[in-house]
Order: C-alpha cells, then structure tokens, then sequence
C-alpha cells in the first residue's frame, strides 16, 4: 500500500537545519527589525486570542480539563495583557537610552542600542500550554527576533492549535512553530540558536543547557522548585486560606511552578488554618472533589503515578488530614493535606506539582526562615503576615525567584516585575519591559569626534603623560589641569 500522502515529513537534525538556514536568510533580510513588522506580528497574536477564545478554552479543557475560568485568568488574559503592554511601550522601549560620558573620553556622547539577537528557540510547557508558549514570544517579536516555538507535546490538542493559528495570522517567513516530542526537541537543540527560553523541569533544563553550551548559546531557564507558604497566626485568616487555597487548588490543581508547595506555621496556630482549609475546600469542591467541574485532572498517568507515590510513601501515607482521594481511570487527584510530614520523605525532597500540600509546624515562626533557607532557593515564596519586623525578615533573609507577602502567585501577574528564577529555580527573567530586554542585546555605542586627541595616549612615555593619564582615568578635572601645568 503506498504511503499515505498526508503523513507528516519526519522532523530530524537535517530537517531543523534547514529550517535554521530559512530563518537565518530572513533574520538577515532585516525584516524583523522594523518598527512596522513587530507591532503588526503583536496585534495579531492579540487577533488569535480576541477571534479564537473559545477554540483555545476548549483545546486547554480538552488537554488538562482545566476549568474555563482558570485558563482564562491564567493564560488568556495575560497573553492579552502582555501585547497590550508590548504595544503600547514598545517605540520607547526601541528608543536608543541616551547615557552621560565621563571626562576620560571627553569630548564624546554615548548611548545603548537595544538589538534583537538573532533566531531564538522557545520551548513551551505543558502546565499553562498557550501561556507558556506566546508570552515569552511576545518578547522575542517585540524585540525584533525570528522565532521557533516549540509547544509542549502533552497537551496536543493546544499544541496543534497554536500551530495552526501562529501559521495562519503570524509571517511564517520569520515565525514557525514546530511541533513534536522528544526527538523533534532534540532535533532543534542541535543548532545553533541565538537564545534557547525553556520553560520546564529542571531535569530538562539540564539537558537544555548542555546543548546550549556546545554552541555559547544563551539560555533563559524558568523552572520551579518547593515553594513555601510561612503563615503567622496574626492574619486575617478567612482571606488567607482562599489566597493560599487559589493559589495551590485553583491554579491547575498544584501544577503550576510557582504554586504553594509546603506551609509552614507554628503548632499552635497549625489546628486553625487546617480547619480553615478543610472549610474552604469543601466550599470549593464539595465533599466528593473528584465528582467537581472546577478541579483540573493531573496532565497524564505518569505524573499521576509520581504524585501517588508520593503520597503512598512509608513516611507519609499516615500523615494525611485531608483529602487523599485519587480516580486512576479518569486522572483526577482530591486536594490533599499532610501534616508534619518528616523532612527527608519523598514528597519534601521533591517539587510536588499537584493537589499535595504539607504542613510543617514550628516552636516559632523565625524557626521557618532556617528551614527554608537550608533548601534550595525557590521559584517563589510567601508569607501572611501583619508583623512589619517579620516582613522585612522574609525579604531580607529569604532567597527566592519572586516573594509575595500576604497572597500567592500573583506577582506573575504583574508586568512591571521581572520573573525568574534564581540558583536552581531558573536562569533570567521576563514579562513586561524584562521580556523585550530578555531577548536583545544592549549595545554600547560611544560617539567622538577628532577633536580632543591626548597625546598622553601614546609612545613615547614620559612621567608627565603618566600623571596627565592618571587624572584623566580617575576623572579628576583638577588633576588634569595640574598635570598639564606641570604642578602636580
């Protein structure tokens, strides 16, 4: 039987390097760099948003069962805030920074010149699939690059629909999407790109930057790690919970790198916020959560199976306050509560990534600092409460990509603020202004004219062209005029 025409081209190492060779020419042409082609290519990834709402709903509900309003807040939204932001910042953000010169190049004028890199590889996840995909490329458009996107294969409905609207709205001369699995990855990973943005494990991550170290290619690495929760009892409690119930439960169900992923608080508060939990929860999700619309089901049945042996763990399996329910069939996972869980089980050597949520208790609350920092830095960390002295400890003490006091995970909502993380939670940052930055070079430019040539500069040297060159280089104006004068 012949082949059947419409089976798709295998996409290997030779089919990737001439998909590099295409954009290269058309990087080279200059195309991306006008004012004209970036603003264009940013209003139409806001056109894919405004016509294709619903197919994008249905396509993230299909891959995660993710509930409408999650992926409108999480992903949606901020795609659409971001090309607002890009759109409206985006001539001055182009704009040459004008900066001062000192008197050692005197006469002269200086300024830094925002450049795109080149070709850029961004490869998506799978937590937040349309998010995670075209909100680091709003950068890389905005920023003047040719762009690969590599969507996340385990959400293939998603991934096949931003393939087909970044073809039909997006110039396919300089923006391509390339979908696939591992070996289409790794595929791609063989060239040599002008940046790699990964968003991802950092299992992956690893991988990502040896490959990216064989060509001195640059690397933006967003990964996660345990993100704590410190929680003084000196709070307004009921706000607090649906703050850090929102950020764990209602954010993909705990799969999301920046969600809760222990609580630590003190024993004697411990028994009130378990029962706020409790309250809250079952407010949410009623009391069969597994039967809930407004609950997403973990991504596949290999996570599934990593979370129940998580919990299933010797050292945790009798530890567990609530919840604890788990549909194999149907890849659903209740909201679960652990309390004091010991420090070297599984599930806190581990980035959770699901519906699991520890709770550690401490003497007092300062105890938690030590605890915290004696682990790796986190993507990002919290803390309620209305104590100024503890807050300015937090922010003093606690390394993390990102620190929220008194809520979670909302400073990923904010374009004004870098994300990123920091040690083994990730590499750079983005969103708003940091996006473009992330994916430009800051050119050094300084003007001169003929005038104004020291012949201190050069041979032959003398002791007077020494001092004349000291006080130019520590810019003493003074010490120049001494030196000239013979005085100093």
């Amino acid at each position: 039987m012949a082949e059947d025409s419409e089976t798709k081209k295998v996409f290997d190492a030779e089919a990737a390097g001439s998909l590099m060779k295409e954009l290269r020419g058309t990087y080279a042409s200059g195309k991306t760099r006008s004012y004209e082609w970036r603003v264009a290519q940013l209003k139409n990834v806001m056109k894919i948003v405004d016509d294709h709402e619903k197919d994008i709903l249905d396509a993230i509900r299909a891959d995660l069962s993710k509930p409408e309003q999650e992926s409108y807040i999480a992903e949606i939204s901020i795609v659409k805030s971001s090309c607002t932001r890009a759109l409206g910042e985006l001539n001055r953000w182009m704009k040459p920074e004008k900066v001062k010169t000192s008197i050692t190049t005197f006469p002269s004028s200086a300024e830094i010149v925002s450049e795109p890199l080149g070709v850029v590889l961004i490869i998506g996840a799978w937590n937040f699939p349309l998010l995670l995909a075209l909100d680091p490329a709003i950068g890389a458009i905005a920023a003047g690059n040719a762009v690969v996107l590599k969507p996340s294969e385990l959400c293939p409905a998603t991934s096949s629909l931003i393939a087909k609207l970044v073809g039909k709205y997006l110039d396919s001369s300089c923006i391509k999407v390339v979908e696939g699995s591992v070996a289409e990855t790794s595929a791609l990973l063989e060239q040599k790109w002008d940046k790699i943005f990964f968003t991802g494990s950092g299992r992956v991550g690893r991988i990502v930057m040896a490959a990216a170290a064989k060509h001195l290619t640059p690397v933006a690495l967003e990964l996660g790690g345990k993100c704590p929760v410190v929680v003084d009892s000196d709070i307004n409690l009921p706000v607090a919970v649906r703050r850090i119930a929102g950020g764990k439960w209602a954010s993909n169900n705990g799969q999301a790198c920046i969600a809760p992923d222990y609580i630590i608080t003190t024993k004697d508060f411990a028994p009130k916020l378990i029962d706020a939990l409790k309250h809250e929860l079952e407010a949410w999700y009623g009391k069969d959560p597994l039967e809930s619309k407004d609950l997403a089901h973990i991504v596949n049945s290999n996570h599934f199976a990593r979370l129940v042996k998580l919990l299933d763990d010797d050292k945790v399996s009798g530890k567990i306050i609530h919840g604890g329910q788990r549909d194999k069939a149907n890849l659903k996972f209740a909201p679960t509560i652990l309390l004091d869980v010991p420090e070297d089980s599984l599930v806190m050597n581990d980035e959770i990534f699901g519906p699991l949520l520890p709770i550690l208790t401490v003497d007092k609350l300062e105890d938690s600092f030590d605890m915290i920092t004696s682990r790796g830095k986190p993507l990002a960390a919290y803390l309620f409460t209305n104590n100024k002295k503890l807050k300015e400890k937090f922010v003093k003490t606690v390394s993390a990509g990102g620190l929220v006091i008194n809520d979670t995970v909302l400073h990923f909502a904010e374009k004004t603020l870098p994300f990123g993380g920091v040690g083994e939670s990730g590499i750079g940052s983005y969103h708003g202004k940091f996006s473009y930055e992330a994916f430009s070079h800051r050119k050094s430019v300084l003007y001169r004219g003929f005038a104004g040539d020291a012949s201190a500069r050069y041979p032959p040297y003398s002791d007077r062209k020494l001092k004349l060159l000291k006080a130019l280089l520590s810019g003493s104006v003074v010490g120049v005029i001494l030196a000239l004068i013979g005085w100093s």
